[in-house]
Formats: C-alpha cells, structure tokens, sequence
C-alpha cells in the first residue's frame, strides 16, 4: 500500500496492476479535487462515509450537474465523462477501483494550481 498527501487530503492505492488499481480517497470537508477526465481510464467508485458531491458535466448542453451520493451510494465513470468530487458539509471516504492508468489525469479546473501530470 502507497498513501499519498493530497491538497484535499490522501489517496492509499492498495492494488496497482497491469489490469487493476484500486485506491481509498479521503476528502477533508471544504475541499475538492480537480474538474478533470481522462483518456483512457475508467473507475467505479462506492462512498464508505460522508456525502459526496459529484460533479458532472453534461455533453449535450455542457452545463455542469450536481450529484449528491450518500454512504453506500456508488457511481461509475467512463473515459471522457467531466468530473470531479467534493466534500462540502462533512469529510468523505470513498473506494475507487480502476483500469491501471493512474496517471491519466487531464484537468480543466484545480483549486490548487496543480497543472496536468
């Protein structure tokens, strides 16, 4: 296991292969993470705690649509869906299993001025 330090707080990958990866997010409230794609990645992910805001952007009309996913709740993200997540009223712990691209990262938006990988 890697545990990585975050802006918006860690990311433990806890399986990283040539199929797979599989990380565990923690959010701290207030922060967000990048409005961002990817390429070739795609992930599922399933809320352990917290209320997580997702934010996704619509490609018919591009306007940006606020999903509200609760403990238990799960969402998948396929490649080029606009994305990002947010913990806004509480601290968020979410699971994500992915294909192993975990690099593939192009961001629009950062809160922190981090540019593309």
């Amino acid at each position: 296991m890697k545990k990585i330090e975050k802006p918006w707080g860690y990311e433990v990958i806890w399986a990283n292969s040539e199929r797979i990866a599989g990380k565990v997010l923690y959010i701290r409230q207030g922060h967000r993470l990048s409005l961002q794609y990817h390429e070739k990645k795609e992930e599922a992910i399933y809320v352990m705690s917290g209320n997580l805001i997702l934010t996704t952007t619509d490609s018919k009309t591009g306007k940006n649509v606020e999903t509200s996913l609760s403990t238990g709740e799960s969402h998948h993200i396929y490649p080029g869906d606009i994305h990002r997540f947010e913990a806004r009223d509480s601290d968020v712990t979410l699971v994500e299993v992915s294909t192993p691209e975990l690099s593939d990262v192009v961001r629009i938006e950062d809160d922190y001025k981090r540019v593309n990988p």
